[in-house]
């Protein structure tokens, strides 16, 4: 049987499958897998773009554990099963009066898979998602089941919160909560040049601020959300807007890239048309609702993060490129911020962030544009988004991340033999000192 993800980017023929439904059977499978020399890897809903979770071995499907289970509104504490999506936890969460902090803008994730690939919204006084968790139980190599938090092995937490699946299989995860709360939504066309001429003020002046850019145009679409108390009258959008929003912002731009792909000439026409028609309007909804957006025209996505200060100079690099080389590249840049975190392997540790993802329709050639934004961002010393494209190794990682060497070496206690391990974590990581067995 044969398992892809969403982008269509990566596959596996799993030599076995499996869906665990507590952590005892987790547990099971793992030492199964053990004793028959199999690799074993926990995947989620697949939203990953990058191999991070590619089973050549044993796969563990985790939609049997999406349970929610344990509330407490008084502090916010929640624990949920990891194979919980983001989509069902935002309204269970909002029936208890309670809400994520933060989300990012796709809502199809599990929540373990989420965290463990360093997933972000957008807004400088909030970290990732994995800043929420609070503690979480795992499976380890050995088999046996331990819990993590800052008080019982606070240093597995410290890494483990973006863990990649290489310490182990996450099968709970305890989040820090807070009140259930509304979004005001501001969505609005600006200039590119004024957009990056206020970059600071706009970023500092909204709960959350981020932008779409289509390169081959002068103008972005900004979108600032302002954070409202959960009893807030709503104004959500309208079920005839959003039908229209799908049939010309999914359906109408599928067909714009379809056309693009068979006449490259006209992917600039298309995308200033397109940049052109980005709607301009406002509306308030609870936070799940306007945090995540639906992404039903598949795309291939990097992203990397680079030092806040350094975002104006790094658009206008990939800019020029694309300018001076002629490059049609029929989808936005999308660019989004956020706070300093002490999490080993986030994408913003130790510094304030600008994020800046890029994509190319799936049916067009992306290689050389995704390896020019791979290397302007990587000499402002970006490093890439667990869950997306790119081409770095563990020698060119190291430098990036203070606690790099911490992270290895944990891993390497943990899992010496590579029970957890795949081409993608030999690569990024490096391989383990005992992989020989598998």
């Amino acid at each position: 049987m044969t398992w892809r993800n969403w982008a269509g980017s990566e596959e596996a023929r799993p030599v076995r499958v499996h869906r665990p439904s507590n952590s005892a059977e987790v547990a099971e499978a793992v030492k199964d897998a053990r004793r028959n020399g199999q690799r074993i890897k926990a995947v989620g809903a697949g939203h990953s773009f990058s191999p991070v979770a590619v089973a050549p071995g044993v796969q563990l499907r985790l939609d049997a554990m999406d349970g929610l289970r344990a509330v407490d509104r008084a502090s916010g504490l929640v624990t949920v099963e990891a194979g919980m999506p983001l989509w069902k936890l935002g309204p269970l969460l909002a029936e208890h009066g309670l809400a994520l902090e933060i989300m990012g803008d796709i809502d199809r994730q599990t929540v373990s898979g989420a965290i463990s690939t360093g997933t972000h919204g957008s807004g400088l006084r909030f970290g990732g998602i994995a800043t929420q968790v609070w503690a979480l139980r795992l499976v380890l190599a050995d088999g046996s089941v331990v819990d993590c938090s800052a008080d019982e092995r606070p240093e597995l937490l410290r890494a483990a919160r973006v863990g990649l699946g290489a310490l182990g299989i996450i099968t709970e995860i305890t989040l820090q909560c807070v009140p259930r709360f509304a979004l005001h939504a501001r969505d609005a066309r600006m200039p590119l040049a004024e957009t990056l001429g206020r970059l600071d003020e706009l970023t500092e002046n909204n709960d959350h601020f981020e932008f779409f850019w289509f390169p081959h145009s002068a103008t972005t679409l900004t979108r600032r959300f302002r954070r409202m108390p959960g009893d807030t009258p709503l104004k959500p959008i309208g079920d005839l807007t959003h039908r229209l929003d799908t049939t010309v912002s999914d359906l109408g731009f599928e067909a714009l890239c379809r056309l693009g792909t068979r006449l490259p000439a006209l992917v600039p026409p298309i995308t200033r048309l397109a940049s052109w028609a980005m709607a301009t309007r406002e509306w308030t909804d609870l936070s799940p609702n306007v945090f995540a957006s639906p992404r039903d025209v598949r795309f291939h996505e990097g992203e990397f993060a680079i030092p806040r200060e350094r975002a104006v100079e790094a658009l206008k690099e990939i800019g020029y490129w694309i300018r001076t080389r002629d490059e049609r590249v029929s989808f936005p840049l999308e660019v989004r911020f956020a706070a300093a975190d002490d999490i080993w392997l986030s994408t913003a540790q130790g510094r304030e962030t600008c994020y800046i993802a890029f994509h190319q329709y799936h049916r067009m050639p992306y290689e050389r544009y995704f390896t020019a934004c791979e290397d302007i961002l990587g000499s402002y010393g970006g490093r890439p988004h667990w869950g997306k494209m790119h081409s770095l190794d563990a020698a060119t990682l190291r430098p990036r991340y203070p606690r790099f060497d911490d992270f290895v070496a944990l891993r390497d206690a943990l899992d010496p033999t590579g029970l957890f391990a795949n081409p993608y974590l030999d690569r990024i990581l490096g391989r383990t000192p005992d992989a020989t067995r598998f």
